[in-house]
């Protein structure tokens, strides 16, 4: 019934407990979730995942965040993406939130990983899974530059303003929204759900951060995803029924490419 389209049940918070959270899952009618990858070192432990549970699949990428990491080449994603049962790349994107005493020039590093990871999205026909953080024009307009229209996928977790979701739309991608539409602090995230189609969202935990209430400041699990699912219909107006089958009829449709049924 439910897709949870973004979640990191390689963390250690899961260490010894995929058995509980699958049954979780189960109970609270989630029938698949999306693992993503965030660094090249553990992309092994989230193949793992989706090649021995059925209803999990992945991702391959390095996160914007992820300094000192393995720095990934165009051949390095290429590889990995075309083994079994992945179906997207990313997550990927830019985060200017933890400059410190950098400036935005020092952040190139991050910027030519970023097209790193279009041109494999481009070449390999996979969506991107975008992360941006306080980053949001420079995210779009290396989108334009690199994608030329041609590059889809999803912003996840999406915090960021009506003017940059419709832009996301106008060059083709979903909305993804998480625990935080629950929050009390969230109406202006809530406005941006309103305005965001309902055939062009996506639901996700970003487990294991960003529990919804009345989770909120627990790990979060993708069981808890209904959460998500029934305050973004409460804001469309919507059964909760509706808002599942739309949003797990959006993650088939981004994922057309690979086997998501």
């Amino acid at each position: 019934m439910f897709v949870d389209s973004h979640c990191h049940l390689n963390f250690p918070d899961y260490a010894d407990k995929m058995d509980a959270v699958l049954s979780d899952m189960a109970q609270a009618q989630v029938d698949r979730a999306l693992c993503i990858s965030t660094t090249l070192e553990d992309f092994p432990q989230v193949h793992k995942l989706a090649v021995t549970h059925g209803n999990l699949w992945a991702t391959v990428g390095v996160h914007p965040d992820n300094e000192g990491v393995q720095e990934p080449s165009l051949d390095d994603l290429l590889q990995r993406a075309a083994l079994p049962r992945i179906v997207g790349i990313g997550e990927t994107g830019l985060d200017y939130y933890r400059l410190g005493e950098r400036t935005l020039a020092d952040m190139e590093w991050q910027r030519e990983r970023f097209r790193v990871h279009i041109r494999a999205a481009l070449q390999t026909e996979l969506p991107l899974v975008i992360h941006t953080r306080q980053a949001s024009d420079d995210t779009l307009a290396i989108l334009r530059e690199e994608g030329q229209g041609k590059a889809g996928g999803v912003f996840h977790c999406f915090t960021e303003s009506q003017q940059v979701a419709r832009a996301a739309l106008d060059l083709g991608f979903y909305i993804s929204f998480s625990g935080i539409l629950t929050f009390k602090n969230a109406a202006d995230l809530r406005e941006v759900a309103r305005f965001v189609p309902l055939d062009r969202c996506l639901i996700e935990t970003d487990s294991p951060y960003l529990a919804p209430v009345p989770y909120r400041g627990k790990t979060n699990t993708p069981a808890y995803v209904p959460y998500v699912a029934q305050q973004l219909a409460d804001l469309k107006g919507a059964s909760l029924e509706d808002v599942a089958h739309a949003t797990s009829r959006n993650f088939e449709t981004l994922f057309s490419r690979t086997a998501v049924q």
